[in-house]
């Protein structure tokens, strides 16, 4: 590959993304379905739609420049991805696994603002106004599914994470006294 402008750069990295999204789309009813809260679950599943949302946005985009989404596997996201699917293997206490998903799927959210902020500049900057438009607004969608899984981290789900732990000291040292 030869990058030889930043139209070509900018073509490059949507088909990243692109590619990233459809590897998401196969994940996330796998996590849906592996999370024992329902706020996640339900999360997760939100989320799947938003994601097919933003595979016709990326369609549109490309459709507009006149070149296929196709040709590039993003590497990054399958690597993430990886990560996230060992955890469906742990053994591990609902909850604790619950905090696991939220962290890997902060992970992806993470790649994806940065992704999408990188290619939503270079749009502006070539003067592709639809596009920039439509990338702003996968942008905020990350941006605000992020928000949201901090919110199920730090308003319950690492809390209830943390409980197992105590309940097992707490009958360790029940029986240590005894």
């Amino acid at each position: 590959m030869k990058l030889d402008s930043l139209e070509t750069l900018y073509v490059e990295e949507l088909r990243d993304l692109y590619n990233a999204e459809h590897q998401i789309l196969k994940a996330l009813p796998k996590m849906a379905k592996a999370a024992s809260s329902s706020n996640l679950q339900k999360g997760f599943q939100e989320h799947l739609q938003q994601t097919k949302g933003q595979v016709e946005r990326l369609d549109q985009i490309f459709a507009d420049l006149g070149k296929s989404p196709k040709g590039k596997k993003c590497e990054a996201m399958e690597g993430l991805l990886k990560e996230g699917a060992e955890l469906l293997d742990a053994e591990a206490e609902p909850s604790v696994l619950d905090a696991a998903l939220i962290a890997a799927a902060q992970r992806v959210e993470h790649y994806e603002i940065a992704g999408y902020g990188c290619v939503r500049t270079y749009a502006k900057l070539l003067g592709h106004g639809e596009a920039t438009t439509l990338l702003q607004q996968t942008l905020d969608e990350e941006k605000s599914t992020d928000e949201k899984l901090t919110k199920l981290a730090v308003g319950s789900i690492n809390t209830e994470a943390v409980e197992p732990e105590e309940q097992k000291k707490s009958s360790t040292q029940k029986r240590a006294r005894a």
